[in-house]
């Protein structure tokens, strides 16, 4: 480009000098042509004449100011003059079309962020839907710029069927309650048996009660004082998974048939069928249990307490994205927190951090 440039200008420079300076210009022009020749050839004094593209420039600017006649000056032929000329102003035109790239503008990133984050958190919408989602914003796109971004990201079409398993589970789980007993032995050998309830949509963990000996009547009563809790605070469930331990017994399930709830009960010896407690038995017992030692009912009842506080409060979960099951409090994830406080839960065992108060 810059080569063409320079040749353009070199041409107008002439023409300009030719205006001011016609009656003798023709015979300068000559002299000027010769002095160029015979400086290319004493640089190939010994070798073919080869001429760079410098060269090529100032001959080729020269010939279109010099009349034909005086041609027989130059070394070269008219129709190499001429050919070389109409190369120049084929590179330039070349150059100026490949910077000026044909076609549609690019889109912004931050556009292209957009559809792709409408892309996978809907996985049901086509091109079309996406396109109305953005004019609705005030965005206005093709569909086939939209198609096209999405397969970029490897975004294909919307499946055909219905939702996957795990995406049905999620979309279910804000109206599931699972429930397991979990076993623990004290220092001195006698097992106690916990009994406890998590939310599958937000994970939170109600602990019903700690005893040696859970009967039938103990399980009722405890069921009744969580159905008290969830219709104090408004929270409608409709399904309970449970095992088909005979603990669980007809007075347990009626009371919750009496909130409109239904209860699911797993297969036999089929522990995945309930995961979300099993996962919640194998955490507490690697975070917690497994680590004291544990004297009686009382002890083992407030160790747990104050283990599903933390667990409720502060403690991130990566099934829901990291966030806390029943968080209190909002932070903004660009500002970086001047300084930060430990608090020592469980004498220590365990470590929440939050941000000191102004």
């Amino acid at each position: 480009m810059l080569f063409s440039l320079l040749y353009v200008g070199l041409c107008r420079i002439l023409a300009l000098i030719r205006c001011t300076r016609r009656p003798e210009w023709d015979k300068d022009i000559e002299i000027m042509v010769l002095q160029h020749q015979v400086c290319i050839l004493e640089r190939q004094l010994h070798a073919r004449v080869r001429y760079q593209p410098a060269d090529r420039a100032i001959l080729a600017a020269l010939s279109r100011l010099l009349p034909r006649t005086r041609w027989r000056s130059f070394l070269v032929t008219p129709e190499t003059l001429l050919r070389w000329h109409r190369e120049a102003a084929k590179r330039k035109w070349r150059r100026w079309r490949r910077q000026r790239r044909p076609g549609r503008p690019a889109l912004r990133p931050e556009l292209v962020k957009l559809i792709v984050r409408l892309g996978r958190e809907n996985r049901s919408w086509g091109c079309i839907r996406i396109q109305g989602e953005l004019k609705k914003l005030g965005i206005r796109i093709s569909a086939t710029s939209i198609r096209r971004v999405l397969r970029r990201h490897r975004l294909g079409p919307p499946p055909r069927g219905g939702p996957s398993w795990s995406e049905f589970l999620r979309a279910q789980a804000a109206g599931i309650l699972a429930t397991d007993f979990l076993t623990v032995d004290t220092v001195f050998l006698k097992r106690l048996y916990v009994l406890f309830v998590i939310e599958l949509g937000s994970r939170r963990v109600h602990l019903l009660g700690v005893t040696e000996h859970p009967s039938g009547p103990w399980v009722t009563q405890v069921a009744r004082n969580l159905a008290g809790d969830l219709g104090e605070h408004s929270q409608r469930f409709n399904f309970l998974i449970r095992d088909r331990d005979t603990k669980f017994t007809a007075s347990f399930d009626e009371v919750f048939f009496s909130e409109s709830m239904r209860i699911i009960q797993t297969p036999v010896r089929a522990p995945r069928a309930n995961a979300y407690a099993e996962r919640w038995v194998r955490t507490v017992r690697r975070e917690c249990l497994d680590r004291l030692l544990l004297v009686g009912r009382r002890h083992a009842e407030r160790v747990l307490l104050e283990y599903v506080c933390h667990y409720n409060n502060q403690r991130p979960h990566r099934g829901i994205d990291l966030a806390v099951p029943f968080a209190t409090h909002s932070s903004d994830a660009r500002a970086l927190p001047t300084q930060v406080e430990r608090r020592d839960v469980l004498g220590g065992l365990i470590h929440e951090y939050h941000q000191a108060a102004a």
